[in-house]
């Protein structure tokens, strides 16, 4: 029974975790990852998810099987037990978490949708900067310049 595993899984989860059988770590310095993450927070009602930005360096301590490298490059959902899964699949565990998300996560069995969400994935990964005009945006807002009045 699911509840039974994810109630066993808390109690291996420890306090690094917040209790939490769940852990996922996504790109702090992406405004769109960044969004996605607190949406994904509201949805949680059962509160079974912690997000850590990779950054933070509890991501790299807690989980030293990721290279620094790939947690610059996707976002990783980490089971207490240290089951691991990144990008489009990290995306499907989610939803498998997330309470309804199965509802969305049926679109993974229709034929060819999981190969196009890994694909779609990679995609955005590599380009979500220009996506989500974090602080890594070569866009620059255009301002007017200062102007003194003299009267």
């Amino acid at each position: 029974m699911p509840t039974t595993k994810r109630t066993a899984d808390a109690r291996r989860a420890g306090p690094e975790s917040g209790g939490r059988p769940w852990t996922l770590v996504y790109d702090g310095s992406c405004n769109i990852c960044s969004r996605l993450v607190r949406r994904v927070q509201h949805w949680d009602s059962r509160h079974v998810i912690q997000a850590i930005a990779s950054q933070n360096d509890t991501a790299a301590t807690r989980f030293p099987w990721i290279s620094r490298e790939a947690l610059d490059e996707s976002m990783y959902v980490v089971a207490a037990d240290g089951r691991t899964w990144s990008g489009a699949a990290a995306a499907r565990q989610l939803l498998s978490i997330l309470p309804f998300g199965w509802l969305l996560g049926l679109l993974w069995g229709l034929p060819t949708f999981g190969a196009l969400a890994d694909r779609g994935y990679r995609i955005f990964a590599r380009n979500r900067y220009r996506f989500g005009c974090s602080e890594h945006c070569a866009v620059v807002p255009n301002t007017p310049p200062l102007t003194t009045q003299s009267e």
